[in-house]
């Protein structure tokens, strides 16, 4: 079976219903300049509901030290999502310093990016989970979200066994051919299933979690 996140969630009825279709983990966005950003306190309130029926993931760009500690005081989410520029050393001290597992966001367009990619799980002490999405487009000040694929061949460059997400243009309509194509442990979506920047479709998450669900049945 595939894991599930549906990223950019802003509102109780998306976020029940991501739950109700069976995603595993739901993702908040605390980042400003991405059209799915809130402020911490809904945040925090979306957490609290989702707690305990999913895994909460809130989403982070080059975090300061300040504000990784206020969302794990307000929200208490189970990962954190780092989406930016972070080395692997500053994964390790955010890991070190508030003990919440990391899922570290990597654009990649080749295997070379791929390899380059795997200096960044640790579990335990780094990453503890790797999130493969597209490059985004040049000159993007948001790191993802963009609804572009990549070539899912280059992740043949993934150690057998190892945890990732597959992110990147993934949609209802094409989910399936990307799990059949990587075997990939796990699928996050986001523009996939919106009809605008930020708006999700809760029919769009129902197609999609279905999608995922059913992708093996015919093997």
């Amino acid at each position: 079976m595939t894991d599930t996140k549906i990223c950019g969630i802003k509102s109780d009825d998306v976020l029940e219903a991501a739950i109700a279709a069976g995603a595993r983990w739901v993702g908040l966005v605390l980042y400003g300049k991405s059209p799915r950003n809130m402020p911490l306190e809904t945040a925090a309130a979306l957490a609290d509901l989702a707690r305990g029926r999913a895994s909460v993931v809130v989403l982070l760009v080059d975090p300061g030290d300040d504000l990784v500690a206020d969302v794990v005081r307000s929200v208490g989410p189970d990962l954190i999502q780092l989406h930016g520029s972070e080395t692997p050393e500053r994964v390790a001290a955010i890991r070190a310093t508030y003990g919440v597992r990391i899922i570290k966001a990597v654009g990649v367009r080749s295997e070379a990016d791929v390899r380059a990619a795997l200096a960044y799980y640790r579990p335990n002490e780094a990453a503890d989970m790797l999130l493969f999405d597209a490059k985004p487009p040049e000159g993007s000040q948001v790191p993802g979200g963009h609804g572009i694929p990549f070539d899912w061949r280059i992740l043949a460059a993934v150690p057998v066994d190892m945890p990732y997400m597959l992110a990147g243009g993934l949609t209802p309509d094409n989910v399936r051919e990307a799990i059949l194509k990587t075997g990939a442990p796990a699928v996050d979506v986001s523009s996939g299933v919106e009809t605008a920047p930020g708006e999700k479709s809760v029919e769009l998450i129902g197609r999609f979690l279905q999608a995922v669900k059913t992708a093996k049945e015919t093997l």
